[in-house]
């Protein structure tokens, strides 16, 4: 593996975090007098056309502080989604999945709103999901990962390689119940398997693309899975499956037909189970901090917006 590689992939996930986050250039999304998101100049430019719904000043896009509640506020952003969708404004609204995210100041807040999950990149809101490592110790390949492709007709990243199974944290699901609703849907994993799923922690990156802004948190698990199971796809979200040797991960990683936002669950994977060592990485130390970016405390605190969203 050539010097560099896996420190330059980890700044691709985290090109925001390393470059757009202190160009200055968005400005803090504000509800109830909190930082939950920011909001880019492409997006203020349409949302400055909503006055009744969004206060878009100097220093920051407040949500009117007249809604005063997690439905009113909701449905008030709702329908201006809904007008942009209409109107073919953003490419990511293209995506539009009756599917929503929570708005909050933390992961254990108190949820402020609802938002379609396709149009929170729109507004940086901190996303969060689950992303299950399924491997196998193989009595002749050895320890090897499985992964999937996902299907053409996905919304997002259609065609991609990706890890085996993963899935975002929507509207009253907890964490559990989505790592086992996303394993059984995805790959098939049978109940008495998912009884060896365990936590790994998480990783948490800041992307951008063209769509918006990423602030991503994942809860990893990790599932060891015997040499004869095959993952089945049984929502027609993934194309196929494919198991690799560890040792031939971060070529599979590295492609440009995987999946950028991904990788850092699998280079995550790679590192605490010995693959990835600061012995073979001269990069190891500032890779292992871009996986895991503060995104908890990166926004300001009830009453002080930072300037331009930036601390």
């Amino acid at each position: 593996m050539s010097s560099g590689v896996l420190l330059k992939l980890a700044q691709k996930f985290n090109c925001f975090y390393l470059t757009g986050y202190q160009a200055a250039e968005c400005k803090p999304f504000v509800v109830e007098g909190c930082q939950v998101g920011l909001i880019r100049p492409d997006v203020m430019r349409q949302l400055i056309n909503y006055p009744e719904v969004f206060h878009v000043s100097q220093g920051c896009v407040e949500l009117n502080p007249a809604f005063r509640d997690y439905e009113t506020r909701s449905c008030q952003v709702d329908q201006v989604l809904r007008e942009l969708r209409a109107r073919n404004v953003f490419v990511t609204l293209k995506g539009w999945r009756d599917e929503c995210y929570e708005v909050k100041t933390d992961f254990m807040a108190q949820s402020l709103l609802k938002m379609d999950r396709c149009a929170t990149c729109l507004f940086g809101i901190r996303n969060y999901g689950v992303t299950i490592n399924g491997f196998v110790r193989h009595p002749q390949m050895g320890q090897c990962l499985w992964f999937q492709k996902r299907a053409a007709t996905k919304q997002t990243w259609p065609g991609k390689w990706d890890s085996m199974v993963s899935g975002g944290l929507s509207v009253g699901r907890g964490i559990m119940e989505t790592a086992h609703k996303e394993a059984m849907e995805e790959a098939s994993v049978p109940t008495e398997l998912l009884k060896r799923l365990y936590s790994a922690g998480c990783v948490s990156f800041y992307f951008e693309s063209e769509r918006g802004l990423f602030p991503n948190t994942e809860f990893v698990f990790d599932l060891e899975l015997p040499p004869d199971f095959r993952p089945v796809c049984s929502d027609g979200e993934v194309e196929c499956f494919e198991i690799l040797p560890v040792g031939q991960c971060l070529r599979k990683v590295l492609a440009a037909d995987f999946k950028t936002t991904s990788a850092p669950c699998v280079l995550d994977f790679l590192l605490r189970h010995g693959v990835v060592t600061p012995e073979n990485e001269p990069d190891y130390l500032k890779v292992v901090e871009l996986l895991h970016v503060p995104l908890q405390s990166i926004y300001a605190p009830k009453g002080r917006p930072r300037e331009n969203g930036v601390a």
